[in-house]
């Protein structure tokens, strides 16, 4: 039997990476941006953004405007401005063929 990882497991196995990847280079990691994962997202999906596009997932606090204004921890998924805008497409194209599934 296969084990899946848990959101937590894989946040860790990339920032172990991302931090083996600065001590190598010896120099940190410059113009990083944030891809917002909505709530609900399907996880498979995650993890497919993380591992296709080299992502490294963060957890984040936001406001969120929902009934009443507070700040929540949402998931990001960081990288270079081209990765994000190519996971962004794969993100909604994805979401788009998972929700028109009969």
């Amino acid at each position: 039997m296969h084990k899946t990882l848990s959101l937590d497991e894989l946040i860790a196995k990339k920032q172990a990476e991302r931090a083996a990847k600065e001590e190598q280079a010896g120099v940190e990691l410059e113009d990083l941006y944030d891809l917002v994962i909505p709530p609900g997202t399907v996880m498979s999906i995650i993890y497919d953004l993380v591992e296709e596009f080299e992502l490294e997932p963060v957890i984040r606090k936001m406001p969120v405007k929902i009934a009443n204004s507070e700040e929540r921890e949402v998931l990001v998924l960081r990288g270079s401005l081209e990765q994000v805008q190519a996971a962004e497409k794969f993100l909604y194209e994805e979401m788009k063929v998972w929700l028109e599934q009969d």
